[in-house]
């Protein structure tokens, strides 16, 4: 038996999916075993057509990718040699199919006995030889779960795409998921441009404190233990001539302490929000260095070291040996005092009970310091967050001294708040820019006895604010929230919806193109059930069902396709081509004396000479809205920023400087003159001073 063993060793072959993977595993595995790479998927759905039989049980027809057939090759007579097969993907349902196709591209079905599956959380000499003692079978459920999304996905975009080349402009694609993304762009964004301001003001009074030399700043709160807004300047007027001559008398003094959390670990969509806010990654480019980091690094004397855990993945859960070196370093380096309570380490290992941990560093002692030299700039600063959070989540909450003041003028209140760090807990390796500033430290002795004397008063006006433009942060964070993809969909929704033009993105914030509202606008009223939020989130549901083993993937597929194929026939029949291109235009072409035509760009339209392409001028194209600019008279059009973002502004630029983010209109404000400005299904003046808001009532030349 000892002896077959041996035999087996000598004579095994572990496929990875990358190549970067190859020369540390073989190290870790020594050289009874072979590692080769098959360089990621090896089939797929053909791209000529959909690739789903929908007459016959909906068997999909996989196909060799192309440029795989060498890899193949090369992979089959390594399989020859070899007595055992180790199939080694990435461990999530991506990964899974991937060995169910290495299986079958390999012709191994015959000789299933010697194919085993093997999956590791992180490239470590550890990880790998432990894994190699558990190896299993290929696990159909997480398969049928990647399948069931692949199909579903190819039968969204190859049945409505077509339907955008025809009805909009070539070359667009509909998805399952980043058609739900772009509606939940166009949402934000119709909610933004509706949004009318509400004037309110805010009013501080500077009191001196007996002895102190330091004024004290409070807030106005109300009347009593009624909280109040001042929403004009009448009545802040009102409020500060009542308080003229007032006494200003302390009448609670409240003292207490606050504990701030430590945040758990890293997932895949923490990363990429807080890599978007920290470190100006877009998701894409987090997703790409973390790989990096993932498959290994040649740390030198170390060798070639995977410095993070598998980076997709929506799990909080830390392994107990994690935890344990965890724990030591922070020990050894800040002091017990640093250690998280027991509570907070059983909350957070029994949060998700799966194969997958949160993304934390493979080895502590590899401290950013230690290894800055091994990495590039993008790459350290990534490993540093990931290495600093997960740090943080094993330490002791901070603490606040807080205090509260009530401070009563007559009838009316004032407040003032403050705190103060009495234990930086896991601040000491993870803070935000919220945490470093001190909030309004007060004087030592203040009580109820303390005299105080009026100063002055400080108010200033303001507006409240619509939500903010979506950035990929906060998208990835509603994605998340809403049940909408999972961790490996979200860098490549984004993507796509960029490249298609569908969004564009000024600094971090995404603004939705005029391409964009076309085709969201097709989808919303052809396949409302596509592109709806509840509909998508239960189908992620029923993917994780089928994953689970509890719902048979091509019954899911069989309730779906019906209906797609009903809502893409009707919208065949009934949807009106949205012209966007070839329309004929007064204005001359110069170089030729052609009437210049109206086409239609990944960023808008332009003016274009149809005599292309002997003659290839184009010039912008700017569309009048029938309103004249309120500064010079002449016409305004509709522009477009650099990126796509669609304003107004004057004709007569740059003589001119007006623009406007929302329409102008024809109306004037009766109350002072200014041009009025449509949101939603209101006419706002356009002096936010002034506030005068009507209802939408205007002339057919200022309608979309």
């Amino acid at each position: 038996m000892a002896t077959k063993t041996t035999s087996n060793k000598k004579n095994a072959l572990l496929i990875v999916e990358s190549p970067t993977k190859v020369k540390a595993i073989k190290k870790f595995l020594g050289s009874g075993y072979e590692v080769a790479a098959s360089n990621g998927h090896v089939r797929d759905l053909p791209r000529s057509q959909m690739g789903v039989d929908v007459e016959h049980d909906f068997e999909p027809k996989y196909i060799t990718i192309r440029g795989k057939g060498d890899i193949l090759a090369e992979l089959r007579k390594q399989v020859k040699k070899a007595d055992k097969v180790y199939l080694a993907t990435d461990p999530d349902r991506e990964g899974e199919a991937i060995s169910w196709h290495l299986v079958s591209a390999l012709k191994l079905n015959e000789a299933e006995a010697k194919v085993q599956r093997v999956t590791f959380n992180e490239i470590t000499k550890n990880a790998v030889k432990e894994a190699m003692k558990h190896p299993r079978e290929i696990d159909m459920n997480l398969v049928d779960a990647q399948q069931a999304r692949r199909v579903l996905d190819r039968m969204v975009g190859y049945s409505i795409s077509p339907l955008l080349w025809s009805k909009i402009k070539r070359g667009l694609s509909a998805g399952r998921v980043q058609s739900v993304a772009l509606r939940i762009i166009a949402d934000r964004e119709e909610e933004i441009d509706s949004f009318i301001p509400k004037e309110y003001w805010t009013l501080d009074v500077n009191l001196s404190a007996a002895g102190e030399k330091k004024p004290l700043v409070a807030h106005y709160y109300g009347e009593g233990n009624e909280k109040k807004e001042i929403s004009s300047k009448e009545e802040l007027d009102s409020i500060c001539a009542s308080l003229k001559g007032a006494k200003y008398v302390i009448s609670d003094v409240k003292k207490g302490e606050r504990n701030k959390k430590a945040p758990l670990p890293f997932t895949t969509s923490t990363l990429q929000q807080e890599a978007s806010k920290a470190l100006n990654f877009s998701t894409q480019k987090t997703m790409r260095v973390a790989q990096q980091l993932y498959e290994g690094i040649d740390l030198g004397s170390q060798g070639t070291v995977g410095l993070i855990t598998y980076l997709r993945t929506d799990s909080t859960r830390v392994s107990a040996e994690a935890v344990a070196s965890a724990n030591d370093y922070i020990q050894q380096n800040f002091g017990k005092e640093y250690l998280a309570g027991d509570a907070s380490s059983k909350k957070s290992e029994a949060k998700i009970q799966d194969a997958h941990e949160a993304i934390r560093p493979t080895y502590i002692e590899n401290t950013p310091v230690k290894v800055k030299d091994f990495l590039s700039r993008d790459q350290f600063r990534l490993y540093q967050l990931i290495w600093r959070r997960f740090m943080a989540s094993r330490m002791a909450a901070a603490k606040y001294e807080t205090t509260s003041v009530k401070i009563d003028a007559g009838k009316h209140r004032f407040t003032v708040s403050a705190s103060k760090t009495v234990f930086d807990g896991f601040l000491n390796v993870y803070t935000d820019d919220e945490d470093q500033i001190e909030k309004n430290v007060l004087m030592k002795n203040l009580d109820t006895t303390t005299k105080l004397s009026f100063d002055s008063f400080d108010s200033a006006q303001h507006f409240t604010q619509p939500a903010p433009h979506y950035t990929e942060a906060s998208l990835v964070h509603d994605l998340e929230a809403l049940g909408i993809g999972r961790p490996s969909t979200y860098a490549p929704t984004i993507s796509t919806i960029l490249a298609r033009h569908y969004i564009t993105k000024e600094n971090k914030s995404i603004f939705i193109t005029e391409l964009g509202q076309a085709v969201n606008k097709m989808m919303m009223d052809a396949f409302p059930q596509i592109v709806d939020v509840n509909f998508t989130s239960n189908m992620e549901a029923l993917l994780d069902g089928i994953a689970d083993g509890n719902v048979k993937w091509k019954t899911v597929i069989e309730n779906f396709y019906p209906d797609l194929d009903k809502a893409v026939k009707e919208a065949e029949k009934d949807m009106e081509k949205v012209v966007v291109q070839d329309e004929v235009t007064d204005e001359i072409c110069e170089n030729c004396g052609r009437n210049l035509v109206i086409k239609y760009g990944p960023h808008g339209k332009f003016l274009a000479c149809p005599g292309f392409p002997e003659c290839k001028n184009t010039k912008p194209y700017f569309e009048k809205i029938g309103v004249e600019c309120p500064k010079c008279g002449k016409d305004i059009v509709l522009k477009r920023t650099r990126k796509g973002r669609i304003f107004y502004g004057c004709i007569n630029n740059p003589d001119c400087d007006y623009m406007s983010w929302a329409r102008p209109t024809k109306e004037k404000c009766p109350k002072c003159g200014s041009i009025m400005v449509a949101k939603g299904n209101k006419l706002v003046c356009s002096d936010e001073q002034c506030g005068y808001i009507c209802a939408k009532e205007f002339s057919d030349s200022n309608k979309d």
